[in-house]
């Protein structure tokens, strides 16, 4: 029988039926059009790389821990990352947009490398250029002429090819050189930055942003690679100027003082560059350096390249040996090329010192006038053991400081507690001749007279100076010149002192005893015995003996003073009168402890003004600084006092003036609510006071004023009926307003007050918050 189906090795099976699929394709892998083997010092050229691709590169290195200088240039727009991988596997760097400097990659052992190019986020398409380097087999490195090393010297020029990775030079110096990476530098903008590295191989300087130096000390011979951050093609000028034992550098003279004459070094700086003068002397010494502009950058080094001092030594500099000096000005990061000039003036020398000065206060004032702005001045004066000397210059602000017979520093300006007025000036440590030195801070300007003035003075046992005795209230002091004062005190205890210009514009000034310590300044100044003592005054910019000052003491607490009125609103008001600058006039007021009063004057506004008032207690404690368009509670021990003192730019003038007790009694004229009031003013009548009760006005009132015949203007002030001030006066007057104060509960008094002319004004009041008709 036959069977349906197939045999197959003694089993029958069926007819199967084939199922059909769709069989996906293998994944292409991204093409690579670039890689192969790197060659140092050679640029390679990639027109394309795409997508997710990877380039391979190889390249060997000969030595072990070498560094690999590399440059990778992105074209059109791909951002790419860059992996060097030793043969084994493990990552020796990796470079991409986020590392934009990172192009040195330190290697391992030597052998072969791998280093792969791809898209920094996979996607994207562009070329490149690559380029690699070894530091310590590089491909060539050329030597370097000996004048690189030359202050003098243009320089070693070339052009870096466009995307090269770097470009080697070797040269030797002797061990411990110093020198200056003058080009490249990294603030010159050309994009290109130079190291140096010793015979290990070893990094020890690079480009710096500011006027560094490079210290060669570990054994050469040397290197230094130039290279493009951005792999441009890049013409290079390489520049190594030797600070130690410096070539090249223009000889400067030593000045004399004054007039530096033909001993001036100068030259022109380009932006971040830094030139050299060199200069020798036979002895230890300290000198005075120079440089114009002011602001200019330097330094001073011995022969062997040791920092000696820099501008921030603006008072000298301690040469320590005799020898040879290399001063280096530095541009700085200006905008543009700027001329400069520097001259070294040692101190222990007296040439070209102007002509020997005293040190009293009535000798004429010196006369120098500058020649050049690096000039250094000197004036010799004899002096005893422990006297105390100040020095004055002007117009401009100058650097001074002492030196004795031999240069050497006693005191200088420049240190507050050195050379200060407040401490007692300079104490000089013996019998001899001494030199004040100095020079201005900044040059003057071409406008300006370069003539300055200058004193030496002497604090202990003082002369030339006009007599002060303690004086009067309301009593003129005297005006006159020399800058100081004899003060004879025959009973110690507190005086008030002013001292003012002839404009009677407020002066600094000093009070020291006979030895010359400082023992107050103005206001207020304790005389511990009686006795001689002496004041200076300090007026800023102001030497000459000729300008005029005047200076008031008087007792601390006032007597022998006028009494004043303190309704003043009824009364004839005070007169007086200013007759020189300084004085200090006095009124004795009514009122007793407790009160509280107002002053008023017939001015227009706070800068017509031609008084200044204080109000002191019985003991001459400050009660009031002004009690002008305010209140004044006279709080301490009675009676109470007003100090007049006249103001700037007016020392000679007549005052009126009126004090009204705004807490009552006696109780002012009620100011009737909503309804017209006249005050007439005048001349003898320029304040009128009124009373409001307290069940005649509102939470809010306002206050209206007009003019309704005569000239002038006016203003109100409001004060609670206990006398403090609520609002009012707070700058010029008007002819007419309206002022809205919040009042308190209980009464109120109101002072209009005005300018002191022929006049009549329409002062009414009424609640604010009420709807006007």
């Amino acid at each position: 029988m036959a069977s349906s189906g197939n045999t197959v090795a003694g089993l029958t099976t069926e007819q199967t039926r084939t199922r059909s699929a769709t069989i996906a394709p293998a994944p292409r892998q991204p093409r690579s059009f670039c890689g192969g083997k790197l060659t140092f010092g050679t640029v390679n050229n990639c027109g394309l790389i795409i997508g997710q691709a990877q380039d391979t590169w190889t390249f060997s290195t000969t030595a072990d821990s070498d560094v690999l200088y590399l440059q990778v240039v992105e074209r059109s727009g791909v951002s790419l990352t860059i992996r060097v991988n030793h043969q084994d596997g493990w990552k020796a760097c990796e470079i991409n947009a986020y590392h934009e400097y990172l192009d040195e990659c330190r290697l391992g052992p030597a052998g072969p490398y791998t280093l792969t190019v791809s898209t920094t986020i996979g996607s994207g398409k562009g070329g490149y250029t690559l380029a690699v380097e070894s530091r310590r087999t590089p491909s060539t490195c050329e030597q370097l002429p000996a004048d690189a090393f030359s202050w003098a010297s243009a320089g070693f020029s070339g052009t870096l090819s466009a995307g090269s990775a770097a470009r080697c030079f070797t040269f030797d110096q002797p061990l411990g050189s110093k020198l200056f990476i003058a080009e490249p530098h990294l603030r010159d903008l050309t994009g290109l930055r130079a190291e140096i590295t010793d015979a290990r191989h070893q990094q020890l300087c690079q480009s710096h942003v500011t006027f560094a130096d490079c210290t060669l000390n570990s054994a050469g011979p040397y290197r230094v690679f130039i290279e493009h951050i951005d792999g441009m093609a890049t013409a290079y000028n390489l520049r190594l100027p030797r600070i130690s034992q410096a070539v090249g550098c223009p000889t400067l003279q030593l000045a004399p003082f004054g007039d530096p004459g033909a001993a001036v070094g100068r030259g022109r700086l380009e932006p971040n560059e830094r030139a050299c003068h060199s200069f020798s002397t036979t002895t230890a010494a300290q000198v005075a350096v120079r440089v114009d502009p002011s602001a200019m950058e330097w330094r001073l080094y011995d022969n062997g390249g040791r920092y000696i001092c820099d501008q921030s030594s603006v008072e000298y500099c301690n040469l320590p040996t005799a020898g040879r000096y290399t001063l280096l000005p530095w541009s700085g990061n200006v905008t543009g090329a700027r001329d400069y000039q520097v001259a070294v003036t040692p101190l222990h020398h007296v040439d070209g010192c102007g002509a020997s000065t005293g040190t009293s206060w009535d000798q004429p004032t010196l006369h120098v006038r500058l020649t050049s702005p690096v000039q250094t001045n000197c004036h010799p004066f004899q002096g005893r053991a422990g006297d105390r000397v100040v020095a004055y210059t002007g117009p401009l602000e100058t650097i001074e400081w002492l030196v004795d017979q031999s240069g050497t520093r006693i005191c200088t300006s420049l240190s507050p507690n050195d050379w200060s007025p407040g401490d007692g000036g300079c104490v000089l440590p013996a019998d001899g001749t001494y030199r004040m030195i100095w020079f201005p801070s900044r040059w003057v300007s071409d406008s300006l007279d370069p003539t300055y003035q200058v004193q030496i003075r002497r604090l202990t046992d003082a002369a030339g100076c006009p007599t002060l005795v303690p004086g009067n209230y309301d009593a003129a002091p005297a005006l006159t010149g020399i800058r100081c004062r004899a003060v004879e005190i025959a009973e110690a205890g507190d005086y008030r002192l002013r001292t003012v210009s002839a404009t009677n514009a407020d002066v600094w000034s000093w009070v020291y005893d006979r030895e010359g310590r400082a023992i107050c300044i103005p206001d207020r100044c304790t005389f511990p015995t009686a006795g001689r003592y002496l004041l200076v005054f300090e007026p800023q910019g102001v030497v000459e003996n000729n300008v005029e000052h005047a200076a008031a003491l008087l007792p601390w607490a006032p007597s022998g003073c006028a009494t004043v009125s303190d309704t003043g609103w009824r009364d004839a008001p005070h007169r007086g009168t200013f007759r020189v600058a300084g004085q200090v006039n006095c009124l004795q007021l009514a009122s007793p402890a407790g009160s509280h009063i107002a002053l008023s004057e017939p001015v227009e506004s706070f800068y017509d003004r031609r008084t200044a008032t204080r109000v002191v207690d019985a003991t001459g404690a400050v009660v009031c600084d002004s009690p002008k368009g305010y209140s004044c509670e006279l709080l301490g021990q009675a009676p109470f006092f007003a100090l007049i003192d006249s103001v700037i730019n007016k020392p000679t003038a007549t005052y009126a003036m009126a004090f009204s007790r705004v807490d009552g009694p006696p109780p002012c004229p009620v100011l009737p609510k909503n309804a017209e009031t006249a005050v007439t003013t005048g001349a003898d009548r320029f304040v009128a006071c009124f009373s409001i009760p307290a069940d005649q006005h509102a939470a809010m009132e306002s206050f209206t004023w007009k003019r309704t015949a005569g000239t002038g203007v006016a203003d109100v002030s409001v004060f609670d009926g206990r006398g403090p001030w609520i609002c009012g006066r707070q700058g010029g007057l008007e002819a007419e307003a309206t002022r809205t104060c919040s009042l308190l509960d209980g009464p109120v008094t109101v002072l209009i007050e005005t300018d002191g002319k022929d006049a009549t004004y329409r002062l009414t009041h009424r609640d604010a918050s009420a709807p006007t008709t």
